[in-house]
């Protein structure tokens, strides 16, 4: 089925970006069913993000987007000390549960999962933060879902400053988000996300508001295929929508220099790979490391 795109002009501001979009429980639950556990991750992504962490020497790793706890779990077994956080507390009750499991084994005593908000994030988790984190991550295109509230970005850059703020001299942010460029040119999403192997079919449709002139919505209808292989007849699909900001390549890359400094590292890749002049992936990566004192 093709995407669409919506063009709708107005002099208005868009109406406040939801903060939990899965606070009805009904998309926690199915994003929990499609995407799996641990297991379901692709090898190049577990294998960019562990390496990424280990060749920087990392211990001490806050997951500010933790949701359902998958990549969390996957990190306090390779050996990192975890903080994890979500806005969601129907997503975190996933990683609870995840870690109550699991809660015999040290490492997975010692993780920390807490609810907390991007945009107050340091005030939230100040008493955890200590001599900072070696390495905050927000991966799997979750800094989208914080809308423009205000029509300035202003939430997205103080949430920005707040990671910085968690990080430690010589630490990194390690933050994605979908080519939204592409999206807005083409009005289509890739259904095929490179974080995660999904055993379910998915349809994404795509459509773009916008605001004065500018993309200022991009929305996705989720159609998920479960399929029962013993009855077909208890084949179902369910459907929910969630809701994200288009960043930009150019315009995330000033706010991330914004936050970190013109002085900071910032490496950019795509889809796992550096990024080269042409490049058109489905996903772009920052590594932004703080200026050490």
């Amino acid at each position: 089925m093709a995407d669409s795109v919506i063009r709708t002009r107005s002099l208005g501001t868009p109406a406040e970006g939801v903060k939990d979009q899965y606070a009805d429980g009904k998309a926690a639950k199915v994003w929990e069913y499609f995407i799996g556990d641990k297991t379901s991750r692709t090898q190049s992504y577990k294998d960019f993000l562990i390496n990424m962490l280990r060749k920087n020497g990392c211990k001490k790793i806050l997951d500010v987007a933790c949701g359902t706890g998958v990549d969390s779990v996957m990190l306090v077994e390779e050996g990192f000390e975890m903080v994890s956080v979500d806005a969601s507390d129907k997503m975190l009750k996933y990683a609870l549960k995840a870690r109550w499991a699991r809660r015999k084994e040290p490492q997975f005593d010692k993780w920390i999962i807490e609810e907390a908000n991007w945009v107050t994030l340091y005030d939230d988790i100040k008493h955890l933060i200590g001599d900072g984190f070696d390495a905050v991550i927000c991966l799997g295109n979750s800094f989208a879902h914080l809308m423009d509230s205000f029509g300035d970005q202003r939430e997205q850059k103080q949430a920005i400053k707040n990671f910085e703020k968690c990080i430690k001299p010589g630490g990194f942010l390690l933050i994605d988000h979908r080519n939204y460029d592409y999206i807005i040119n083409t009005g289509h999403t890739p259904s095929k996300c490179l974080y995660y192997n999904s055993l379910h079919t998915a349809d994404i449709h795509t459509s773009v508001l916008y605001v004065s002139g500018k993309p200022s919505v991009v929305m996705m209808d989720y159609l998920i295929e479960v399929v029962d292989n013993e009855n077909s007849s208890n084949d179902t699909t369910s459907e929910f929508r969630l809701s994200y900001y288009p960043h930009s390549l150019d315009a995330f890359t000033a706010m991330l220099k914004e936050a970190f400094g013109d002085k900071a590292k910032l490496k950019v890749y795509g889809d796992f790979q550096e990024l080269k002049e042409g490049d058109c992936p489905n996903f772009f990566i920052y590594s932004i490391k703080k200026q050490t004192n």
